[in-house]
């Protein structure tokens, strides 16, 4: 089977890749905080059981708390330095943190975490910790970027760099320092050269009221990331994948 990945919306995405599931950052429910969620999820179950989670950060609409709850307790979860202790609260109990540049083998791929330019910790008087992003090296060599503005190491990960997922909103015009809008993250596909893109942050959670006062809120920032990407980096293929859908790309020319 060709590897796929599925988005769900925010930086929830689940890539399927040389028969592993890894699940980033799960947002499995309506709400979070002040935000809520512009549409409903489909056939969310499938998504409960991965083999891998994968946390980018300690903020609310990342690692949200009832969403890994409904994830089995046993399930292999990977975050950044400082997370383990609010990632038990769970009740998972096999956790592992990787400081950027550290790699764990996980069945027939390996995992890297990479750095990130966001602030990291849990809000609310919560542990202090750092962002992250990751690199699956299998048949494809998959980025996912967590949240993050652009970062001088960003080049550095270039080298035979299948697929970008790269955050490019948050549910506003921008979110301010630690965060990419479309041209930005259209600037890190010139330091990144992957041979697919694809927007995620986008079109899924808003504050209350947005969706009906400012709709274009959850649709502009693909189109916007997609003409963006055609004057930065035309080589690269740039794919929207609603929330809700999947998308299969090829495995590794060598």
């Amino acid at each position: 089977m060709k590897p796929r990945v599925s988005y769900l919306g925010h930086a929830t995405t689940m890539i399927e890749i040389d028969g592993l599931t890894v699940l980033t950052d799960p947002l499995l429910r309506q709400r979070t905080a002040h935000l809520r969620r512009a549409m409903r999820f489909r056939n969310r179950a499938e998504f409960e059981t991965p083999d891998v989670v994968l946390i980018s950060h300690m903020h609310f609409d990342h690692l949200d708390l009832p969403s890994l709850r409904k994830i089995p307790s046993a399930t292999r979860v990977i975050g950044p330095r400082g997370s383990a202790s609010v990632l038990r609260r769970a009740g998972l109990n096999n956790v592992i943190e990787l400081r950027p540049g550290e790699k764990i083998p996980v069945d027939r791929v390996v995992i890297e975490a990479t750095p990130a330019d966001h602030d990291g910790g849990r809000p609310l008087f919560g542990p202090k910790g750092e962002a992250v992003g990751y690199l699956i090296h299998g048949s494809s060599t998959v980025y996912f970027a967590g949240d993050t503005d652009l970062f001088d190491e960003m080049s550095s990960l270039a080298q035979t760099l299948d697929v970008a997922l790269l955050p490019v909103w948050g549910w506003g015009p921008s979110l301010g320092d630690g965060h990419m809008d479309p041209q930005r993250a259209a600037q890190a596909l010139t330091m990144l050269q992957p041979r697919l893109a694809i927007p995620i942050h986008w079109g899924t959670l808003c504050p209350i009221g947005l969706k009906w006062t400012r709709p274009d809120f959850l649709t502009r920032p693909p189109r916007e990331f997609v003409r963006a990407a055609r004057l930065h980096a035309p080589d690269v293929d740039v794919r929207v994948v609603k929330p809700g859908d999947r998308l299969e790309f090829p495995h590794r020319i060598s």
